[in-house]
């Protein structure tokens, strides 16, 4: 670095312009073009995975609906008079009619009609409550029993899928259905029958092409991206509107799912939400598992759309902001140099001028005139160098007697500054808390008028919430005090607090109780050696502000922990003395004499307004406020309350 600075220094000032005007286009636009590239792709894969959830989430809501509806359309059928009648009846051909008009009735595929020994083993392996369809995976000669009309859908030979997990299997026969199961019962309750009907998902081409359409309609998609959603039973596609390798028509039943997707969906049960290749090209994909009743993951929906298009967009994007930056970067340079050159000539006339001056030549001057800034300041120079080469003598003759009196009106300045600053302050503060106090009086004013109103309106009915509106009239007494408080800031002499006896010891622990979550987050120990024997006169809600500033600001001081030692004791014939000592580091030499002054923190967050205020009233009821650094061994800070107490002769005093 000292190797680079000495390089650039001795450079002359057209270099150095030239550097400084090329030098942040070539690292700056490069950077902001990196910048842009790096965001912009990232927030657009987040845009994408955003997209694919909320089609995931609408194509669940879709499914769960055809669910829902196979099972109320089986309990309907079951709960039936007709069925019912023809059940006791033992009628099979009215059974076998009626079936058929439920089925066509109700959009259902398959309905079978069990013995009622059949429900306690068909709950058990099922776990469905009555009227709820479950995903089921029935074997091959199991599906056959229930609904042989519709085995030509179930047999999907396995096609080779790039990126599937190998497999020995050429075919898969098994049937993924949508099932639920209701009892039939006689009209005295008893079960009769138990009802099990469904649909069958494999090859169900109007199912998924409905979840296509709700899922992505026309034109939901921008720049020719192309949405499809599949049914897989395990990692085969069942059902799908995925086009098989480009040819447009033929659907891609019996492809299968990547190695990745089965392991992340089937293996750990797992949402799939990135991109993942679909039988021939790659696609922003979502897949969920799908289970049985017994919590076995036999099946994936899944949703998603081509990523080629957006990827497309996305370079061409990239590629024009990089064009556009190069060519900006081309017009800023050309231009950088133009309006260096016009740079160049005064300021090499001046820095020359400069260097003969300073050899002694005095007479040297610029010469170069213009109308532009350089222009004016070249002849500026010239005639500050006229001026100075005439006033030279005189102010050597006048340079002792000025030093005299800068020396004398220096020490003037410094103490009328320190004062005016210090007034300066007070009065912002003063006008801040009044501002303050007044924008705060009127909504106290409302949500109190409003309370009342509501506990008069109410009158007995409000009895039940009597402790909520008692603990509300309490805050709103606690915000009033507060406003007092900013108000005795900004007119201490209007509104002085009253005086009473206040009992150190509880005051202490009151105070304790309001920074209990303080003490618990630092890990503090607090030690108490309270020995006062007489009350403290003093306004109570005061002192308890001055200690809580006090308490705050020592344990701040140990955020590792640490000692927090609260003492007090009798002080002479009339007064009290509270000690508040930390384990902290204590205050620096500056600090422990300017603690008190207004705006004065070593705090990062802090006002450095605490110990001030404190001050102020402590002092109103004639006590006294006092800051050291600890000086038993212990390190830390201390802070020392000195109080006017009650003693047998003494009345409360007035408040200052």
């Amino acid at each position: 670095m000292r190797r680079v600075a000495v390089s650039f220094g001795a450079l002359s000032i057209r270099h150095k312009l030239l550097a400084l005007g090329l030098l942040p286009l070539l690292l700056a636009l490069p950077a902001l073009a990196v910048i842009l590239i790096v965001w912009g792709d990232s927030a657009l894969d987040a845009l994408l995975i955003t997209k694919v959830r909320s089609d995931l989430a609408v194509a669940h809501g879709y499914f769960d609906r055809v669910q829902a509806e196979v099972g109320a359309s089986t309990l309907a059928v079951a709960q039936s008079a007709g069925l019912v009648d023809a059940v006791q009846r033992d009628d099979a051909a009215a059974l076998a009619r009626l079936m058929t008009l439920a089925k066509e009735h109700h959009a259902l595929e398959f309905l079978e009609l069990l013995p009622a020994s059949a429900l306690a083993a068909h709950a058990s392996e099922h776990g469905a409550g009555e009227g709820l369809a479950q995903v089921a995976l029935l074997e091959n000669a199991q599906f056959e029993r229930i609904a042989p009309s519709l085995m030509g859908r179930v047999t999907v030979p396995l096609l080779p899928t790039r990126n599937a997990a190998p497999s020995e299997r050429a075919v898969e026969d098994r049937a993924l259905v949508m099932v639920a199961q209701a009892p039939v019962r006689a009209l005295d309750g008893r079960v009769i029958g138990l009802l099990r009907g469904g649909v069958l998902l494999n090859r169900n081409l109007a199912f998924i092409d409905h979840i296509n359409e709700i899922v992505y309609p026309r034109g939901a998609l921008p720049f020719g991206s192309e949405g499809t959603a599949t049914l897989l039973l395990e990692d085969v596609r069942i059902s799908t509107n995925v086009r098989l390798f480009g040819t447009g028509s033929q659907r891609a039943i019996g492809t299968r799912a990547s190695q990745a997707v089965r392991d992340a969906v089937l293996g750990r049960g797992d949402t799939w939400l990135d991109r993942a290749f679909v039988v021939d090209d790659w696609y922003v994909s979502a897949y969920e598992p799908l289970t049985s009743a017994a919590g076995r993951r036999i099946g994936m929906l899944y949703v998603g759309f081509l990523e080629r298009p957006f990827q497309q967009v996305k370079l061409g994007v990239l590629l024009g902001t990089g064009a556009v930056m190069l060519v900006l970067m081309a017009l800023a340079m050309m231009l950088a140099l133009a309006w260096a050159r016009r740079i160049f000539t005064p300021l090499e006339r001046m820095t020359q001028t400069m260097h003969a001056v300073e050899a002694g030549d005095f007479s040297a001057r610029t010469g170069v005139g213009g109308g532009d800034e350089l222009g004016r300041l070249a002849s500026h120079l010239d005639r500050l160098l006229d001026a100075i080469d005439g006033s030279t003598q005189a102010l050597r003759r006048s340079h002792d007697d000025l030093d005299r009196k800068v020396v004398e009106r220096t020490r003037e300045l410094q103490s009328a500054q320190a004062q005016l600053i210090k007034s300066e302050k007070l009065a912002a503060i003063g006008q801040l808390t009044a501002g303050i106090a007044h924008e705060i009086n009127n909504p106290i004013a409302v949500i109190q008028g409003n309370l009342d109103l509501m506990r008069e309106t109410l009158g007995r009915k409000a009895r039940p919430v009597q402790t909520e509106l008692r603990l509300i009239d309490e805050q709103v007494e606690r915000m009033r005090l507060i406003v007092t408080r900013l108000l005795q800031y900004a007119r201490p002499g209007e509104y002085a607090g009253y005086v009473e006896t206040v009992d150190t010891a509880q005051a202490i622990a009151d105070s304790l109780v309001l920074v209990q979550h303080l003490l618990a987050h630092a890990r503090v120990e607090v030690v108490r050696d309270l020995n006062a024997t007489r009350p403290a006169l003093i306004n109570r809600q005061e002192l308890q502000q001055v200690l809580i500033n006090g308490l705050i600001n020592a344990i701040q001081a140990m955020p590792e922990g640490g000692t927090l030692a609260l003492s007090s004791r009798d002080h002479g014939d009339a007064q009290i003395e509270i000690g508040i000592a930390d384990t902290g580091p204590g205050f620096g030499a500056d600090a422990e004499s300017e603690c008190f002054r207004p705006f004065m923190t070593t705090k990062k967050e802090g006002t450095g307004l605490g110990l001030w205020i404190s001050r102020g009233l402590v002092e109103r009821y004639g006590g006294e406020l006092r800051a050291t650094n600890r000086t038993d061994g212990a390190g830390g800070a201390l802070l020392t309350l000195v109080l006017p107490a009650e003693t047998q002769a003494s009345g409360p005093p007035s408040a200052a």
